[in-house]
């Protein structure tokens, strides 16, 4: 059994981690608290689970723990990676901190100063269908972003085939679920404004842009994203709009994905027409993708949907983990 320990365990997709990794056959969790006015209790008189130990540089070395999981806000995540890296660990990061190649991509994008820019360099981006070679010799990984793991799963393998008219833009409508704006308490994402309501947010100036260009190989002017909330816990279904190159059909598109994704456990394709939704990936790490394309006038539509806790956050951690450790990329998922 190989170690890990997870810190931010409380929140969802730090929870969502301690899930899955109670299914993993190979590794024995860790609870790591980094705050000290913690004070949490279960009320259950025989509470059963993961040990507890503190998220420090000595309990890594004391427990011999090879990976940490960081479901932490991103300067938490600048704080606590270098510690844990100096101490033997290999880190996964669930937030924001490493995932832009420059301190200036992420202060226009976050708002605030990266305060350990000499990592950035060194993280491996952790989007497996496509930076599955670089994973598994990395000390640190940055998890993608949620809204970025549907978005360039469905745009990059049409972009890198030449199939999308890139004159025309390409526009990514993106609804979540509110488990995505994490637990910490918020008027915009309290009951009484989230249910029976919809709305859109962070209009232009998405911190997770960045993510979906770096990847796909868009230029900013060619891509529109609008982040949607919807009136649920947990979710992503990203509608893409674009104009197809010409001549091109519905089927001749799902020949890409099926070319690109042969082999790759968690793509599942639709037939032309047909399109994923949130069911279909509920607690799962499956990104469903789906196409619809009117020839006459090359408008095209592909759906990408995703569980944003799971392929959208834990259960892509533990298939990077997988990767790092040298598992089957399945275990514990599937």
């Amino acid at each position: 059994m190989r170690r890990v320990g997870i810190v931010g365990y409380r929140g969802y997709s730090g929870a969502e981690l301690v899930s899955i990794l109670r299914g993993h056959r190979h590794v024995e969790a860790l609870l790591m608290e980094h705050r000290s006015d913690a004070g949490h209790d279960s009320g259950l008189l025989h509470a059963k689970g993961p040990r507890q130990v503190p998220a420090t540089a000595e309990a890594v070395r004391a427990e011999k723990i090879d990976i940490v999981f960081l479901g932490t806000p991103a300067e938490v995540s600048m704080e606590l990676a270098p510690a844990m890296l100096d101490a033997g660990a290999r880190v996964i990061d669930l937030s924001g901190a490493f995932r832009l190649r420059t301190a200036e991509n992420y202060a226009r994008w976050y708002r605030q100063e990266h305060t350990e820019v000499e990592w950035l360099k060194e993280a491996v981006y952790g989007l497996p269908e496509f930076c599955r070679e670089r994973i598994p010799g990395a000390r640190l990984v940055a998890n993608p972003g949620c809204y970025p793991t549907a978005a360039n799963l469905a745009i990059r393998p049409l972009v890198e085939a030449g199939a999308i008219d890139r004159t025309m833009g390409i526009v990514c409508d993106a609804k979540s679920g509110v488990s995505g704006a994490g637990r910490k308490p918020s008027l915009h994402t309290s009951f009484c404004e989230v249910t029976e309501n919809f709305s859109a947010y962070s209009l232009l100036n998405h911190r997770h842009v960045p993510e979906v260009l770096m990847v796909s190989g868009l230029e900013e002017r060619e891509f529109s994203f609008t982040a949607q909330l919807l009136p649920l816990d947990r979710g992503i279904l990203e509608t893409i709009y674009f104009r197809a190159a010409n001549g091109t059909s519905a089927e001749e598109l799902l020949a890409i994905y099926e070319k690109r994704y042969r082999g790759e456990p968690f793509i599942r394709l639709y037939k032309p027409g047909r399109v994923p939704d949130l069911r279909a990936v509920a607690r799962t790490n499956f990104c469903d993708i789906g196409v619809t394309l009117d020839r006459a006038t090359g408008r095209a539509v592909v759906v990408s949907a995703i569980d944003n806790l799971t392929k959208g956050a834990a259960g892509q951690a533990a298939q990077n983990m997988n990767l790092m450790l040298g598992f089957a990329e399945t275990e514990g998922l599937l």
